[in-house]
């Protein structure tokens, strides 16, 4: 994948400007989980994968991440055959950041690494 995919935009946002870069990446380990998801438990064809922000403040921003469907102040990327938005005021918190996904023998879940934001001082 090169640094530039094709995105889509929805037709009310349709522009000449149809190439640019993507914010996140996907780790292998991710893409599989959110495949067997999407396949798995009953998510609509029509929705996508949401990744946003939440939170902010002493206790510093969250990553979200769930299924939706698109919203005029989305933007729509295609990343390894997955369906994604980002609301386009996240996208450059989201700059960077990599999703992977960890399984362990006491715990299973989704990890958000994005080296250009600062750590919680509370950490």
């Amino acid at each position: 994948m090169g640094i530039f995919d094709k995105i889509s935009e929805p037709n009310y946002l349709k522009s000449d400007f149809s190439f640019m870069l993507i914010p996140i990446q996907i780790t292998s380990k991710a893409e599989a989980e959110i495949k067997h998801i999407m396949a798995h438990k009953n998510i609509p064809a029509d929705y996508f994968l949401r990744v946003g922000m939440k939170g902010g403040g002493c206790g510093g921003m969250s990553y979200a991440l769930g299924f939706d469907k698109p919203k005029a102040e989305d933007q729509q990327f295609e990343i390894s055959g997955i369906p994604v938005l980002i609301e386009k005021k996240h996208f450059m918190f989201l700059m960077g950041m990599q999703i992977d996904f960890f399984e362990g023998d006491e715990a299973r879940g989704f990890t958000f690494i994005n080296p250009d934001i600062p750590r919680r001082h509370d950490q």
